[in-house]
């Protein structure tokens, strides 16, 4: 009787730890454990989510730290001035998590904004800015939602940007080109409320404008190469 049922015993058991495994591996999240090449699992395919929805894209989300997932993690630390190794240590996760921690909805957009009205943004904060220290990016994104805001404008992204004689890149064509990979990050940085420019609604840049209404504004804040005014 004994020697009949140790064989189902042990069985049980080693069902059991597997499931216990499997349980745990299915339950890990992102920020649990430092994420490298060769590492895989529900938190790498979350990190290559969070990576995507700010520009970085990964391929797909396969769950796997491969070559192209760190080449992405390496470029999101160098543009968020973190140490470029290519590893997902605390340091990095946490900064990937505050840049995408806003409310959204199942498909990864913000909510109140459709994913076109925030491509459309970042084309705009690209095209305006992708040449100016991140925190002048995030201003840019900001003094359009600031607009929104006002009721001195439109309401809805793609009216501000749209707006006639608003942008210069609209009317020169520069707005059609992708954005980089910073001026996304910056929308939603913009999007969960920071704003460098302090309420600013409008911005110029002092070596290339003469406008006299512009120049008339309050000023708040210089940001890189840019004027932020009220």
């Amino acid at each position: 009787m004994t020697f009949r049922t140790r064989p189902f015993l042990l069985i049980a058991a080693v069902v059991l730890v597997l499931s216990l495994c499997t349980s745990s591996i299915s339950n890990a999240a992102l920020g649990d454990r430092t994420l490298a090449r060769g590492s895989r699992g529900p938190e790498v395919a979350e990190l290559q989510k969070r990576l995507s929805r700010l520009g970085y894209v990964v391929g797909p989300i396969d769950g796997i730290y491969g070559t192209k997932t760190q080449a992405r993690v390496k470029l999101f630390q160098k543009e968020h001035g973190l140490p470029a190794d290519g590893i997902a240590g605390p340091r990095t996760i946490a900064e990937l998590k505050r840049l995408t921690g806003q409310s959204v909805n199942r498909g990864g957009t913000a909510v109140g904004y459709k994913n076109s009205d925030i491509n459309l943004l970042a084309r705009l904060v690209s095209a305006e800015a992708k040449g100016e220290p991140y925190k002048g990016q995030i201003a840019v994104a900001a003094v359009v939602l600031n607009r929104i805001k006002s009721s001195s404008f439109p309401n809805t992204i793609p009216d501000v940007i749209y707006q006639r004689g608003a942008f210069s890149p609209v009317d020169n064509g520069q707005i059609w080109q992708e954005p980089v990979s910073s001026a996304i990050s910056a929308v939603h940085e913009a999007l969960r409320g920071t704003d460098p420019a302090y309420g600013a609604l409008f911005f110029f840049n002092p070596a290339k404008t003469s406008n006299g209404y512009i120049w008339s504004r309050p000023q708040i804040i210089q940001i890189g190469k840019h004027i932020f005014t009220r």
